[in-house]
């Protein structure tokens, strides 16, 4: 089974920024973790601030792989163009985010990833990723 971790803007900062939000482990820390939970997934990584990127990455791999678990972070709530390459691929895409983004801001309420999802996972903080994971593995 072949998985790609897609990270949107900011959370290259895990660990860092918000510890009372985002926790204070760093994303390459756990996806070692992952890595380690889960040895019958072959599990790829990505993280990109810039939108276009996110979308080149969905491109790249939406057709090849099993899953994307995708967190689009503040993307989620804007960008049209993730959802409208989400729908342009066969890979089927979990959305995560750490945080359960319903009780945050009312911005953060709506996505333009949800509707074209398989499923949506929220604030497990960084379990949200292994219910990701587990939900391809069957």
């Amino acid at each position: 089974m072949k998985l790609m971790i897609i990270n949107g803007p900011n959370l290259n900062l895990l660990g860092k920024r918000e510890p009372e939000v985002y926790g204070s482990t760093t994303f390459a820390d756990y996806f070692k973790e992952l890595q380690q939970k889960f040895p019958q997934a072959e599990l790829h990584y990505f993280q990109s601030n810039i939108e276009g990127e996110l979308i080149d990455k969905i491109q790249e791999v939406g057709f090849d792989y099993d899953g994307i678990v995708l967190n689009a972070a503040a993307y989620t709530h804007t960008s049209v163009g993730i959802g409208d390459a989400i729908k342009a691929v066969t890979t089927p895409v979990v959305e995560v985010h750490i945080s359960n983004t319903h009780k945050r801001e009312e911005f953060r309420h709506f996505s333009y990833i949800s509707p074209v999802a398989k499923g949506v996972i929220l604030g497990f903080g960084l379990q949200s990723y292994d219910l990701a994971i587990q939900s391809f593995l069957g």
